[in-house]
């Protein structure tokens, strides 16, 4: 069984209708839209009568492709039955729960999951019929090509139908969406005013530290476990992730501070109610988002201490990988404080490299008395450099 998975309209529906045309031949399956309204109170006891219907229809086949099932409760326990009789399901779902808990406690081992997200810099460009050859870095105006397509994806992120259609309202049904029916419908949240300022209020203040009872204070909520639920659910979109601060203690992380990501920078500037195209921020954002991709088993948290703080630190089965510092701007005003904080990183970790990635500067930074090297790259060429992404990501 196939599980896709993502965000909502991050094209899992149009992954679907790909693999039916390809492999399919637009026949021999089953399709079903479980978002179409009328479905609306479709029970899974019913499955047995859908699938009669569908077979007297259409006649007997032994592929399903089911659509955002998990807005069916119990439908694992069909597809199970169904598995079991060697039926082959390909099946899509917006919420990270159709992997953590219905799929994976009824059908261990039976299952592959893909995750889908939005474009990536170099799919961004693949839109823009652009292709990444050996020699097109010899050319002066594809590097500035590169930069000015590099400034756009910045802006407007990678969510394939607003790329498609340059409406910003897009993204403001997306989240909309989400929220009403993924969370607010899904949990059957009461105080959906609260939840809905608790969340503005974090997208405001994306890439800032902040805690379970800073947020207790700025809302409404009087209870912190209501806060994490809330936050919980929100992540389990796939529209938002948290990050802790770097600590060998899973108590200690839990109880320090936070930091606040989204999965793409094109819901800042619809949704922020302060945002004021803080490029620092977008730059950051973007980062978390292409060593979440890059680093898909790892855990991205970011690491301080008296000497200063590294936006992020990449580890696997507890074990360092790299850190990276993000610099919108790298100058003489800030040097000093940006290579502080990612320097105590190296050292804590013993790293002999460390990343600093900065929107255009580029220079190797040889620490003195050591054999550690800070290398500065823009994250454009950082994102498509093929070298640096084999040697890094």
């Amino acid at each position: 069984m196939i599980v896709l998975t993502g965000m909502r309209r991050s094209g899992k529906s149009t992954l679907l209708r790909q693999i039916i045309k390809k492999y399919y031949h637009d026949q021999d399956f089953y399709y079903i839209n479980f978002e179409d309204e009328r479905l609306l109170g479709f029970k899974a006891s019913e499955f047995n009568r859908l699938y009669e219907a569908s077979v007297s229809l259409f006649g007997k086949h032994k592929t399903f492709f089911l659509d955002e099932v998990q807005n069916i409760p119990h439908f694992e326990t069909f597809i199970r039955r169904f598995y079991e009789e060697d039926f082959k399901f390909i099946i899509t779902g917006s919420s990270a729960t159709l992997l953590s808990r219905e799929i994976g406690t009824k059908l261990t081992g039976r299952h592959i999951d893909i995750t889908l997200q939005p474009f990536s810099f170099t799919e961004f460009l693949s839109l823009k019929d652009i292709v990444l050859t050996e020699t097109f870095w010899l050319r002066v105006e594809s590097r500035v090509e590169i930069k000015k397509h590099f400034e756009d994806y910045l802006s407007r992120g990678g969510m394939p139908e607003y790329l498609a259609y340059d409406d910003p309202e897009l993204l403001g049904k997306v989240y909309n969406d989400l929220v009403m029916k993924d969370i607010i419908a899904r949990y059957k949240v009461e105080d959906t005013l609260t939840l809905r300022q608790l969340y503005l209020h974090l997208i405001s203040n994306i890439t800032n530290r902040f805690s379970f009872n800073s947020l207790k204070k700025f809302s409404d909520i009087k209870s912190v476990n209501t806060i994490k639920k809330f936050i919980e659910y929100l992540e389990q979109t796939y529209f938002a992730a948290t990050i802790n601060k770097f600590d060998y203690s899973l108590k200690r992380q839990g109880v320090n501070d936070k930091k606040f990501y989204l999965a793409d920078n094109g819901f800042l500037e619809v949704l922020s109610r302060s945002f004021s195209k803080d490029r620092g921020k977008l730059l950051e954002n973007l980062v978390f988002t292409n060593l979440i991709r890059a680093y898909n088993e790892g855990e991205v948290a970011y690491f301080a201490d008296v000497k200063g703080e590294c936006d992020f630190i990449v580890s696997k089965n507890r074990q360092v990988l790299g850190a990276f510092q993000v610099c919108y701007e790298f100058n003489e005003f800030n040097r000093e404080r940006e290579l502080r904080g990612l320097l105590a990183a190296m050292k804590m970790f013993e790293l002999k490299q460390g990343f600093l990635l900065t929107m255009c500067q580029e220079e190797e930074i040889k620490i003195e008395g050591s054999d550690a090297v800070v290398v500065v790259v823009p994250v454009w060429k950082w994102l498509i450099d093929k070298q640096k992404a084999q040697e890094h990501l």
